[in-house]
């Protein structure tokens, strides 16, 4: 194990000790209110987020979300409805300026809002019809008062900017800037497509700008919502006009792989400790290419300046701090393992092309559906040997719901028992009696318990048939962790260096693996989560740029660091 690595990973152990005496922890996508959407297809939707702080709260905006959260801990979130807000609208976007909140969002009115207690459904309208039609809007207030706006949602079209005028309602001052353009021959994660493979451009979007040791840091999105490949990467100027340099470590927002994918067009923003995190969009793309979530992620800038985001094992339960973290050394992630991934199951019954193994399969695009939605209902998984369980994630799959909206409805409830034997059944969780719409319902037990079997039992469901995308445990094993991952084979595409192939030996007992990259040797922050393979195609790098590799192993009972590959 090189120096860094054992730094790196003693530094998380001992993060783990003194954060181990904390008991909140979240689990991505955010355990939210996602709301059904207005088609009747029966599918949710939330993205484009902005977390903002103001006034020791944090409000969470998304997009079609009917409204918006508030939270004074980023764990607990409260939703509020708003009559006046569009938020049927794509892309809202906030910034404070002096004491007052203004809001805006992808609308054809083209109307700013503004409060100074958006805790109240109070808003008003600042200005209508502002002056350019714009989709995906972007405020930004600098240090000296002046005030930014960023814009644009096109796969032809680049990202633009203009100053605004606070003191005339935000009129625009001088001629908008082209200010990204579309790169996708040097830069490969903007191509079109699942595995940025179409040879078209893709959609360059949610635009976002934050201000750090006097530089500009502009974000944007590609290359579409609906691919797990989407990703924010970042541009660098000296002025909030520009011109700007392309960040060569982009896209430092990335999750292609785990349960969950995707972190774009999302926001960067700094909690009231002083650490950065980043806000994104997560994909499911099944019913509907908008069928979306909410992921929320550590971020941090290094001593290079550089941004970085953290998604390695983003979508495990993470500890939420209470002080200003080093997110560079210092990890979130609490230790607790998946134990139900492919485990055996059995199910009360099956809908046709729902088999009951779809529910730990850890893909949520997929899932188990009972054949009906009848109380009684049941899944059952076998961890096949007595572990100790910390923390579940149910995430309901909405079968044949169809619902829209504006439809009022009694959200899943259900209990959860668990067995040594799979014969005497001991309660774990009640929500019989549940009154709270979550779609991802993260629950972490008051006190571990030994476990070997799990059975999730339906009470009632808003309508269509029980069904899990995911029905996750997670806690520790008590066996041995994997071998070291010592030698990874990587071969960069010698016609289009934008596209790497990497081949190891499996690790004999790992679950998965945690490929880490970075365009630095003391920088490797990107990461893809992988199961049930020893082999990973990277499709997305960027053109002319050397990258490094490592990929850690890991089981039910821990994570084991691999060796760092050098330049390729």
């Amino acid at each position: 194990m090189n120096k860094r690595i054992t730094i790196f990973f003693f530094s998380c152990l001992f993060n783990l000790t003194v954060l181990g005496q904390q008991t909140n922890t979240w689990c991505n996508p955010l355990n939210l209110n996602y709301r059904f959407s207005y088609d009747g297809l029966g599918y949710r939707e939330a993205a484009d987020p902005v977390i903002h702080l103001y006034k020791g709260v944090y409000f969470l905006y998304a997009s079609k979300s009917g409204g918006y959260w508030f939270s004074d801990d980023l764990l607990h979130w409260k939703f509020r409805p708003s009559a006046i807000l569009p938020t049927e609208d794509y892309a809202p976007t906030v910034e404070t300026i002096q004491d007052t909140v203004f809001f805006m969002a992808s609308q054809g009115a083209r109307n700013i809002y503004f409060s100074t207690d958006p805790l109240q459904d109070n808003w008003q309208v600042y200005r209508k019809q502002f002056p350019l039609g714009v989709t995906d809007p972007a405020l930004f207030k600098d240090d000296d008062g002046r005030v930014y706006f960023y814009y644009g949602c096109s796969n032809v079209n680049p990202i633009m900017g203009v100053e605004l005028d606070p003191a005339r309602r935000f009129d625009t001052i001088g001629i908008p800037r082209v200010l990204i353009k579309h790169h996708i021959v040097e830069n490969g994660w903007e191509e079109h497509g699942e595995a940025n493979n179409n040879g078209k451009n893709g959609w360059n979007e949610g635009a976002w700008m934050n201000k750090y040791n006097g530089r500009y840091y502009l974000q944007y999105a590609a290359p579409g919502t609906e691919f797990k490949v989407y990703g924010d990467g970042v541009y660098v100027s000296e002025k909030p006009l520009g011109p700007f340099t392309y960040m060569p470590n982009s896209p430092f927002s990335y999750k292609p792989g785990g349960f969950i994918n995707g972190a774009g067009h999302g926001s960067t923003f700094k909690d009231k400790y002083g650490n950065y995190w980043h806000v994104a969009t997560m994909t499911i793309s099944v019913r509907h290419m908008f069928e979306r979530r909410i992921g929320l992620f550590p971020a941090f800038f290094d001593k290079d300046g550089q941004l970085h985001g953290n998604t390695a094992f983003g979508d495990y339960p993470m500890r939420m701090p209470h002080r200003k973290m080093d997110f560079e050394k210092e990890s979130l992630f609490a230790g607790w393992m998946l134990l139900s991934y492919n485990k055996p199951v059995k199910a009360s019954s099956s809908l046709t092309g729902h088999a009951a193994e779809l529910a730990v399969n850890e893909t949520v695009r997929d899932w188990w559906s009972a054949a009906t939605g009848k109380a009684g209902e049941w899944l059952q998984v076998d961890l096949q040997k007595e572990c100790t369980v910390n923390a579940l994630q149910v995430s309901f799959a909405d079968q044949d719901a169809g619902l829209k909206a504006s439809v009022t409805f009694t959200p899943y409830q259900f209990v959860i028992e668990f067995s040594a034997d799979g014969k005497h059944w001991k309660p774990l969780v009640d929500k019989s009696g549940n009154k709270v719409d979550v779609t991802h319902d993260y629950i972490v037990l008051p006190k571990a318990v030994n476990a070997r079997y799990l059975r999730i039992i339906n009470h009632s469901v808003p309508a269509g048939k029980f069904s899990l995308s995911g029905f996750r445990v997670f806690g520790k094993g008590n066996g041995a962790r994997p071998p070291v991952v010592s030698a990874v084979a990587v071969n960069r595409d010698a016609a289009d260096s934008r596209r790497a192939q990497l081949n190891w030996k499996a690790a004999a007992g790992a679950t998965g693996y945690q490929v880490y990259f970075g365009t630095d040797p003391h920088k490797l922050f990107h990461s893809v989560m992988i199961y049930g393979t020893d082999s990973l195609e990277l499709p997305g790098l960027n053109k002319g740029v050397p990258y490094y590799f490592r990929v850690d192993a890991f089981n039910e009972n821990g994570i084991t660091p691999g060796r760092q590959t050098t330049a390729y």
